[in-house]
């Protein structure tokens, strides 16, 4: 009954300004994820220009989907390897193979969804340039 009652109160509590207001951090950490990685800032042109081509070539709907999402996993991997990053750098900054293993797994995640992306990007756009 008690654990009714605190879940019946978070309810009640529940305001969406002091969510938007929350939102500010994670605002705060794509400006840290542009800032502190150089690659992001490649990674959007290249999702800009995927979004440009789209307009021009007049890609689907279903292209459209597919870009966004292959767009959004490359710069969301990117956003966790500068995290993992920051963090390693922190809590071992002294040499250690178990932290730059994790740190080139982490570079491998973006690596494997550029991949993608660029693979994706082809089969979409070369069609409708040749």
């Amino acid at each position: 009954m008690v654990i009714l009652d605190l879940k019946m109160k978070d309810k009640k509590n529940f305001s969406i300004l002091p969510r938007i207001k929350n939102s500010t951090h994670a605002w705060r950490g794509v400006g840290v994820l542009f800032k502190s990685s150089p690659n992001t800032w490649a990674l959007s042109f290249f999702g800009l220009l995927a979004i440009y081509l789209g307009f021009l070539l007049h890609i689907s709907n279903i292209e459209w989907v597919l870009i966004i999402l292959t767009i959004s996993l490359v710069l969301v991997a990117e956003a966790i390897n500068t995290a993992i990053e920051i963090d390693i750098n922190l809590t071992s900054p002294e040499y250690h193979p178990y932290a730059r293993d994790t740190k080139d797994v982490a570079a491998g995640a973006v690596l494997l969804a550029t991949f993608a992306a660029a693979i994706i990007g082809l089969i979409i756009f070369l069609p409708k340039i040749f």
